[in-house]
């Protein structure tokens, strides 16, 4: 008998030896019971649920019935009990276990930090640590986990499979995404929940989402103004110079529908919803061959995209604004992930409302100081967003979507007229970009696989004012309705290269109508514009070299015009720290924004779309390349770029002159070149950086004199510096400013204030551009403490405020003449936002 024991212990210990080198199958444990009721006659008594995930290595066929029984114990979480030689019972030790794991990249096997460890049905969830280490307490015998990562294949284990004893943490690697080549370069980029691939574009995980300065959520539009390159010279998210571009050449683009409003509160807040989205990528140059528009910057945000089977959600309130969300398994294939946003405004006037109406709506008729007239204001804000997720089998996806952003305004005013008889007006004013989409995956074969896209967006801005003074009625509309349908093919040789072929079809229509009812007068222009686009690419990833070589052929229907847009995105590592950086790219926009009168829209939006006819409004073309040296080592990343930039076909009408050139029709040119500066370094519990961005930008109108001068958005220096800290494992600060020189404006002629053209008294502005406002300094700064609530329920409270030391910063500046004295010229100055605070509460389950 003791030979036998020692035999079946030897026989464990070569067994144990052989799963350490060679993992064997697990088979279910169902299948193990009914081996072993067969071999030894007997009958297990167990409970269907309690067994049914299970799985087990197989026993010997040499185990006696009593060795099988304490093999069974020693290798599930089950008590395995004989009675007699005839029955034995099963039943469960601990209905909840422990579990942990270390998740790592299939590269190299370095900790993937900040992955996500979902337990499926319950809503549990976690994060990896620096060392890519998780821990869950009191999970369910029988759940299972899904570990998940941005750029990574997500996996499934059971919680048995993740339980020791001993806390010996089974290694989990994670796979690069067999689709996505380009890979993330730097998993924490100044803050955690930004990263970096190996392209240089920045990508936002809203859900991994440390704290940025001044930010009570992660938006993305504010967040990247933290970089070299970016800059908002009015401080309003509607308003993104990338590289000394204008916002309208931005191309922005919400789960593939390209939307033509960005902010609330005309620009102060992000329009989009971050709750629901999954990740936001934004790429300056060397852009992929698939996208066009957007001469300046391509900001991709994309929406949660898989199935996970539970029930979740979330809701916050902040001083502005409150929200939900919710994600909702309907059956084990199909989805619904919905959202909604609106604003408090209209019921509480919040500190923080003043501090942003005041900013809006400074220098509009709706802020107007009137001795005379007693005026009141109603405004707010609400979006919505909705996606069902549908999984027809592993190879086919559809995915239906729909976004929709709001802006209205209702202003009275009224006045007591010589007779004594009140007169009253009501003005309105109302924002709107509502976008429809779907898309077809499907994974035809190992190596083949397609994405057919559709969408439709529509834009609407309107505005009715009524002047009691004249008993005029002013109305104006400018409408945006685009279709666009894409089609991607990917075809994979292996690893390492890719191949896309695709096309697009576009059509554009846009209206603007102006109506004036005493007198009368109406003018209405419609356009229509259809793209027809083919684009190819190559992309390659191995070893120390990364390229992306592609080539885009826009055809326009109505002009019968080709245009060639060759793209190239190289970085090729030379050391373990060292690696050089290519990029280039030729655009093309065939939208753009015009700003038509000083009150448009009751000068509270001065912008409106057109289409280009390729005469007076050219198609806009971009020419931009650059290079750079990227230091990587200990967590420090240090980033050096110059960059060479050139867009023609831009208009006068379009850049919001305020100078002698203001009401001039005529196109031209600017040229952006600088350098760009990053140093960035990380630790578990810290982020600090500071970038740095000098360029100079000039216009060049032929038809002008001068025919060169300083764009509006020339900011030759500019810095921003930051630093994030996690004081405990549940509380983070941020703090960091902004530093930049002033912006430019035109002056009179000192003594000529005002010239007469025609019938009408002007401004006699003097050489353009040739004065600067003061340098811009501002001070941000955030808290965030989370707790649990309950097991399933986590909530966060987030303090933020911007300008936190007040400074007060002009942001614009121009002339206008008196109206009480037609020699003279009345300065305006616009001034950016004063000490704003704002509080936020979240809860997500």
């Amino acid at each position: 008998m003791m030979l036998n024991k020692w035999l079946v212990y030897l026989l464990l210990c070569i067994g144990s030896i052989s799963y350490g080198q060679n993992t064997p199958n697990k088979i279910p444990l169902t299948e193990v019971i009914i081996s072993v009721e067969k071999k030894f006659s007997i009958k297990f008594s167990y409970a269907v649920e309690d067994v049914a995930a299970v799985t087990i290595e197989k026993p010997n066929i040499l185990f006696t019935l009593q060795e099988t029984i304490a093999y069974l114990n020693s290798k599930t979480l089950l008590n395995f009990k004989a009675l007699d030689n005839r029955y034995v019972t099963v039943s469960v030790i601990n209905k909840t276990i422990s579990v942990c794991g270390i998740v790592l990249s299939n590269e190299k096997k370095s900790p993937l930090i900040g992955a996500s460890v979902v337990v499926n049905d319950i809503g549990r969830k976690a994060i990896t640590n620096e060392n890519g280490k998780f821990n869950l307490q009191n999970i369910p015998i029988n759940a299972t986990l899904t570990i998940s990562f941005l750029g990574f294949e997500s996996r499934q284990f059971s919680a048995n499979e993740l339980f020791s004893a001993q806390n010996n943490c089974k290694e989990i690697v994670l796979s690069t995404k067999k689709e996505e080549l380009n890979q993330v370069l730097i998993n924490v980029y100044l803050t955690p929940g930004l990263q970096k691939y190996l392209d240089g574009s920045t990508v936002l995980n809203t859900k991994k989402f440390g704290i940025l300065p001044g930010l009570i959520e992660p938006d993305i539009l504010q967040s990247i103004q933290a970089l070299p390159g970016v800059e908002s010279t009015n401080e309003s998210i509607a308003n993104i110079n990338v590289r000394g571009g204008t916002n309208d050449q931005n191309l922005v683009l919400w789960d593939n529908i390209k939307m033509y409003h960005s902010g609330h509160f005309f620009g102060l807040i992000s329009a989009y919803n971050p709750n629901l989205t999954n990740k936001v990528i934004v790429s300056k140059n060397g852009t992929s061959a698939e996208y066009s528009e957007g001469v300046s910057s391509t900001i991709n945000m994309y929406t949660k995209d898989l199935l996970t089977n539970t029930f979740s959600g979330g809701g916050g309130i902040n001083l502005i604004s409150t929200d939900a969300f919710l994600e909702i398994p309907i059956t084990k294939k199909l989805e619904l992930h919905i959202s909604g946003r609106r604003s408090i405004t209209d019921l509480y006037k919040s500190p923080t409302y003043t501090k942003y109406f005041d900013r809006s709506f400074q220098d509009t008729e709706i802020n107007a100081d009137s001795d005379q007239n007693n005026t009141s204001s109603d405004f707010y804000f609400y979006d919505y967003t909705a996606k069902l997720l549908f999984d027809l089998n592993e190879k086919h996806q559809f995915r239906a979507n729909i976004i929709g952003i709001n802006n209205a305004l209702d202003y009275s005013e009224s006045r007591i007229t010589n007779s004594n008889e009140t007169q009253s007006k009501t003005s309105t004013l109302s924002q709107k970009n509502i976008g429809y989409g779907g898309n077809w995956k499907a994974q035809w074969n190992s190596k083949l696989s397609s994405n057919f896209i559709t969408y439709f967006s529509r834009y609407n801005i309107d505005a009715a004012d009524y002047r009691v003074e004249t008993d005029q009625r002013l109305t104006e509309a400018n409408e945006v309705l685009e279709t666009g349908v894409k089609l991607n093919t990917h075809y994979k040789t292996n690893d390492n290269l890719n191949f896309l072929l695709g096309y697009q079809f576009n059509e554009t229509g846009m209206l603007n109508q102006t109506t004036v009812s005493a007198p009368f007068y109406s003018s209405t222009k419609k356009d229509v514009l259809l793209n027809h686009a083919l684009f190819s690419e190559v992309e390659y990833n191995k070893n120390n070299t990364y390229f992306r070589v592609g080539l885009r052929l826009n055809y326009f229907q109505k002009f019968e015009k080709l245009l060639v847009e060759p793209r190239i995105n190289i970085r090729q590592k030379l050391s373990d720290q060292f690696a050089l950086k290519l990029e280039g790219e030729f655009k093309n926009q065939s939208t753009t924004q015009i700003v038509d009168f000083e009150d448009d829209f009751l000068g509270v939006e001065k912008r409106r779309w057109v289409l280009v006819n390729d005469k007076d409004i050219p198609i806009a073309t971009s020419k931009q390349g650059s290079f750079g040296v990227e230091f990587n080592k200990n967590k420090l990343n240090i980033e050096a770029k110059g960059f060479y930039k050139l867009v023609d076909g831009i208009t006068a009408s379009n850049q919001g002159f305020y100078n002698s050139f203001q009401f001039s029709n005529a196109h031209g040119s600017y040229t952006a070149k600088g350098l760009e500066f990053l140093a960035n370094k990380t630790a578990h519990h810290y982020s600090v950086w500071v970038s740095y961005t000098f360029s100079t930008n000039d216009y060049e109108f032929d038809t002008f004199a001068p025919s060169t001068f300083p764009n509006n958005v020339d900011i030759r220096h500019s810095v921003s510096l930051g630093f994030y800290y996690n004081i405990l494992k549940n509380l983070k600060i941020a703090v960091g400013g902004i530093w930049r020189n002033g912006q430019p404006y035109t002056k009179p002629i000192e003594g000529n204030e005002t010239i007469q053209n025609g019938n009408n008294t002007v401004v006699n502005y003097d050489l353009p551009n040739k004065e600067n406002l003061n340098d811009f300094m501002r001070l941000d700064a955030s808290l965030n403490y989370n707790f649990n609530l309950s097991e399933s329920i986590k909530a966060s409270f987030t303090a933020g405020v911007i300008n936190t030391t007040n400074q007060d910063n002009g942001i614009n500046r121009y002339y206008k003449v008196n109206p009480n004295d037609s020699n003279d010229a009345v300065q305006v100055d616009n001034k950016s936002l004063g000490l704003t605070p704002n509080i936020s509460f979240r809860v997500n389950f």
